[in-house]
C-alpha cells in the first residue's frame, strides 16, 4: 500500500488560464449557501464520525467498512482535528489529543518507531503540534525520540546525502522522507533556537534542491535510486507540498527572498501541471495514501499564501485556485447526505471511502477556511 515509486500519472497539459479570468469566475462564493468555516465544520465532523475509533486512533475505511490501521494517514487525521481546534477553539476537539497519542502507540505496537522515516516524521510533524498547543511534556518527547532515529536516514553513500526512505532501503533518497524532515528540523530550531536544527533543514533542503527539484520549472522529483542514480522524475502533490512547506519555514527564520522564490516556483507548477485541466483542480492521484496527497499540499500552499511578499499577480492566481478547488470540491466530489469524499473532487465516492481521502478533503476546507478567516 507504500505510495513511492510507483503509478506514472503525467499530465502534460500547460495552464492556460490567465489570473483575470480567474478571479471573475472564482475569487467569491456568492453562489454557495454555506461558508467556508461551516464547509470545515462538516466535513472534519464527518471524519470524526465516520473514522475516530474509540480504541484511540482513526480507522481506515468508513461507516466500518476497513477497521484498519495505518500509521502515516493518522497523522494527518489528527492534525484536522488540530486544524479544527485552533480555528474554533472547541474542546470537544482537543477532548481527541491524548486519546490519539496513546492509541497510536498501542496500534504501532507499542512505539512510534516504524520502518518507513516519512511516517515517522508525520507522526513526529503532528505531536510537535500538540506540545505547542498544550505544552504537555510527553509529546515533545516523543517527538525528540522520533526526530533522534529519523536522523539516521541521512547518509552521503547514496546520491551524495539525503534522507533515505526506508531503514531497509538506504539507497532510496525520496521526497517524501526529505520533505518533512526539513520542515521538522526548522520547527524545531524555530521552538528550541538550538543551531544544529536549523543546519540540518538547510542541508536536507539544499540536498534536495540539487538532487530532486527542477529549478526551471518548480517541479519536485520523486526520488533518486541511490544504486544507479537513476531519477523518478514523477511531481507528485504531497512533494510539491512538503518542499513548498520547507521554503516558507526556512522564509520565516532567514527573511531570505530566495525562498520566497523558490515557493512560487513550486506553487505555480503544481496548480498548472498537477491538475484536471478541465476544471483547474488538482487532479486524482489514485486511491489509498494517494488519495492523502492534494491534501497535504493545500495545507502547505496555504501556509505560502500566509507570506508577505509574494508577487500580486500570483497572490491573486493562486487564491483563486485554491477558492476554486474548495468550491468544486463541496459542489461535485461529495454526495451532501453523506459528506464522504474520494480520491476526486470533481466526483463523490460511490458508497464508503477511506480514511486517506476523507483526510485530504477536510484539510482542503480546514485550511481555507483558516485562510479567509485571516
Amino acid at each position: 500500500m507504500k505510495r513511492r515509486n510507483f503509478f506514472v500519472m503525467l499530465l502534460g497539459v500547460l495552464c492556460s488560464w490567465s489570473c483575470g479570468k480567474i478571479e471573475d469566475q472564482y475569487q467569491y462564493n456568492d453562489d454557495l449557501t454555506v461558508s467556508w468555516e461551516e464547509m470545515a465544520d462538516q466535513t472534519t465532523h464527518t471524519l470524526i464520525q465516520q473514522f475516530w475509533n474509540n480504541d484511540g486512533y482513526f480507522n481506515y475505511g468508513s461507516e466500518g467498512s476497513n477497521l484498519d490501521f495505518h500509521y502515516w494517514p493518522n497523522a494527518h487525521a489528527m492534525d484536522v482535528v488540530i486544524d479544527a481546534y485552533l480555528r474554533t477553539n472547541d474542546p470537544k476537539y482537543s477532548a481527541y489529543f491524548g486519546k490519539w497519542f496513546d492509541g497510536v502507540k498501542t496500534k504501532n505496537g507499542g512505539s512510534y518507531y516504524n520502518v518507513f522515516y516519512d511516517d515517522m516524521e508525520w507522526n513526529a510533524l503532528t505531536m510537535l503540534r500538540l506540545y505547542e498547543i498544550t505544552k504537555e511534556q510527553k509529546y515533545l518527547d516523543a517527538v525528540m525520540l522520533l526526530w533522534e532515529d529519523i536522523i539516521k536516514a541521512w547518509n552521503t553513500e547514496y546520491a551524495g546525502g539525503g534522507l533515505a526512505w526506508k531503514k531497509d532501503m538506504l539507497y532510496s533518497k525520496n521526497a517524501c522522507s526529505n520533505g518533512p524532515a526539513s520542515i521538522l528540523a526548522a520547527r524545531l530550531y524555530k521552538l528550541t533556537k538550538e543551531e544544529e536544527y536549523l543546519d540540518w533543514a538547510r542541508r536536507i533542503y539544499d540536498w534536495q534542491k540539487d538532487i530532486l527539484f527542477d529549478r526551471a520549472t518548480g517541479a519536485v522529483y520523486d526520488n533518486i535510486n541511490g544504486q544507479t542514480d537513476v531519477i523518478s522524475t514523477v511531481a507528485l502533490t504531497y512533494n510539491q507540498g512538503t518542499f513548498l512547506g520547507t521554503a516558507v519555514e526556512l522564509f520565516d527564520i532567514t527573511k531570505d527572498p530566495l525562498y520566497l522564490n523558490d515557493g512560487q516556483k513550486i506553487a505555480n507548477y503544481t496548480i498548472s501541471k498537477c491538475i484536471d485541466p478541465g476544471n483547474n483542480v488538482l487532479r486524482n492521484e489514485g486511491d489509498g495514501d494517494g488519495g492523502l496527497f492534494k491534501g497535504i499540499f493545500m495545507r502547505y500552499f496555504v501556509q505560502y499564501l500566509q507570506r508577505e511578499g509574494i508577487s500580486e499577480a500570483f497572490r491573486l492566481k493562486f487564491e483563486s485556485f485554491l477558492r476554486n478547488n474548495a468550491r468544486i470540491a463541496w459542489t461535485q466530489g461529495t454526495n451532501q447526505q453523506t459528506l464522504l469524499f474520494g480520491p476526486s473532487w470533481t466526483q463523490p465516492p460511490a458508497g464508503s471511502t477511506q480514511l486517506t481521502s476523507q483526510t485530504s478533503a477536510a484539510m482542503l476546507f480546514e485550511s481555507i477556511a483558516l485562510f479567509e478567516k485571516k
